[in-house]
């Protein structure tokens, strides 16, 4: 059975706003909202931190891949982790599923949001040791290679964040 693309999957950096604005999007557009983050979470019964801990960087994305490939939504707005793009197979299902616009953000910007990278559940590929500016500039590119709409959310209120991506969707 083929799927509707009437859901917005939302992918970006940490920090870009994609749940936050996830919640708002939803609001204006009148769909459901579903955190990614939070379906990984509830299935595993463990924190994003723990399973990143547990699993070890590659073992999560493969635990993310899966649940995020499987995903079924309606009309939703659908936030995904930041490390959802390292999943090949989860980018082109939720492809199918909805359009998917990237929350660009600059790396100064990712820089002022971003203090709590340790705690955030954030997955560092290239480990403990890898800097913001090496995960931004390794996952940039993955962004712009799935994005179907690209919108820049620099300097803006979450509202107005919100406002400038449902007026790319119209």
């Amino acid at each position: 059975m083929e799927q509707e693309r009437n859901n917005v999957v939302l992918i970006g950096m940490p920090g870009a706003g994609k749940s936050t604005l996830g919640i708002v999007l939803a609001k204006i557009l009148n769909k459901d909202f579903m955190d990614a983050d939070l379906v990984i979470q509830n299935q595993c019964d463990k924190t994003l931190q723990k399973l990143i801990d547990a699993c070890g960087p590659e073992g999560f994305i493969q635990v993310e891949n899966e649940i995020l490939r499987d995903i079924q939504a309606d009309n939703s707005i659908i936030a995904t982790g930041g490390s959802a793009v390292y999943s090949d197979e989860a980018m082109k299902h939720l492809a199918e599923i909805g359009r998917v616009v990237y929350l660009q953000i600059s790396y100064d910007e990712l820089v002022s949001r971003l203090h709590d990278l340790q705690e955030r559940g954030v997955v560092l590929k290239g480990g403990i040791g890898m800097s913001l500016r090496d995960l931004y500039d390794e996952r940039k590119p993955l962004y712009e290679k799935y994005a179907e709409i690209t919108v820049n959310v620099d300097d803006l209120s979450i509202t107005a964040a919100a406002r400038k991506v449902a007026d790319a969707l119209r």
